[in-house]
């Protein structure tokens, strides 16, 4: 096949003085882009880069591709992921990943959570704070909380200021939120233990891959650390798997993991992130139908748990897509398929 790839990188943004310090945290590095395409190559395609969503609009009417890998975030507002997957989807260009409504919804953390609620999945209860809102809300849940953005990625405005334990420090980090990232804030109940990531692929029969364990400084047992921008960036963060945890969580956790895929409709990929607390009782943070595919990050860790290698899962989601397409055969899937754990 002829795959166009969609990604922006993170010196596609030029910051500007207003911009936060992490404005371009979900860009990739120029290496993650061509780890993908080594990969896509090896599997027998050839890839033609596209970039990022400007350039998509200049060469709409001569892609020439048979589908597109898409890995773009948008520039901004809650809608930026959507921006590629909906143009796509206009033209009839067949493409990998979630299409624009999933991302629409997954982006906005407050919308994927009622989407959660609805379908009875565990996560911290919560509650949408605005600059001038007088924060009686917290009353239903009590302190400590954990303030984020609503709609970024990466830990985006999260920092060890994040976690607060009292009204002020409350209303500093929803001022914060609000006048450094242009937005409401979402403020959850913190959720004091251990952190995972379970990726899922495919489609029809969507499957949980080896759970990972998030390391914050040589430890999970995470208590009340928790993942931040600045331990991201500075390499502090490392992922451990198999995770060290009971067959009967890894279960629960990879149960839920497909739910909240299917819940929020995602398609060949995605990975969904949890908090488990001191009781065991694990909880949907997220999910990201747009997960990052540096080989540092997660993606190339479970691979050789089930004895496969980052090559081979990147072209198995792009199986995933071309026979949700129709363009390749079911049992050409069956067989690609076989070794991946049910």
């Amino acid at each position: 096949m002829i795959i166009g790839m969609t990604y922006d990188l993170k010196s596609d943004w030029a910051l500007s003085p207003d911009d936060p310090h992490d404005a371009n945290a979900e860009f990739d590095k120029p290496r993650t882009v061509e780890r993908i395409i080594e990969a896509l190559e090896k599997g027998g395609h050839t890839v033609k880069k596209i970039g990022n969503v400007r350039n998509l609009l200049t060469q709409m009417d001569h892609l020439d591709v048979d589908i597109v890998f898409n890995i773009c975030e948008g520039k901004q507002g809650r809608n930026r992921e959507s921006q590629v997957p909906l143009l796509l989807e206009m033209r009839g260009i067949p493409f990998i990943g979630a299409d624009a409504l999933s991302l629409g919804m997954t982006l906005d953390k407050v919308i994927a959570k009622k989407m959660f609620i609805s379908e009875g999945i565990p996560t911290p209860r919560f509650f949408v704070a605005r600059d001038h809102d007088d924060l009686k809300a917290l009353n239903d849940i009590g302190f400590p909380l954990i303030v984020k953005t609503r709609h970024e990625g990466s830990s985006k405005g999260i920092s060890s200021n994040s976690r607060v334990t009292d009204y002020e420090s409350l209303k500093r980090q929803v001022h914060l939120i609000h006048t450094r990232y242009r937005q409401s804030a979402l403020v959850e109940e913190f959720i004091r233990g251990t952190e995972y990531t379970v990726p899922v692929l495919g489609n029809d029969e969507p499957q949980a891959m080896p759970v990972v364990q998030v390391s914050i400084g040589g430890n999970t047992e995470l208590g009340d650390d928790f993942y931040t921008y600045e331990r991201v960036s500075a390499g502090g963060v490392r992922y451990v798997c198999p995770a060290k945890i009971s067959p009967e969580l890894t279960k629960k956790m990879q149960e839920l993991a497909v739910r909240a895929y299917q819940c929020v409709e995602c398609r060949d990929v995605g990975r969904v992130d949890f908090r488990v607390d001191e009781k065991g009782n694990p909880y949907v943070l997220e999910i990201n139908p747009l997960p990052t595919l540096d080989p540092d990050e997660s993606f190339n860790i479970f691979p050789k748990v089930i004895g496969s290698n980052y090559d081979e899962i990147l072209n198995k989601i792009v199986n995933f897509a071309l026979e949700r397409y129709g363009l390749i055969d079911k049992k050409y899937m069956e067989q690609s398929t076989a070794e991946l754990p049910r």
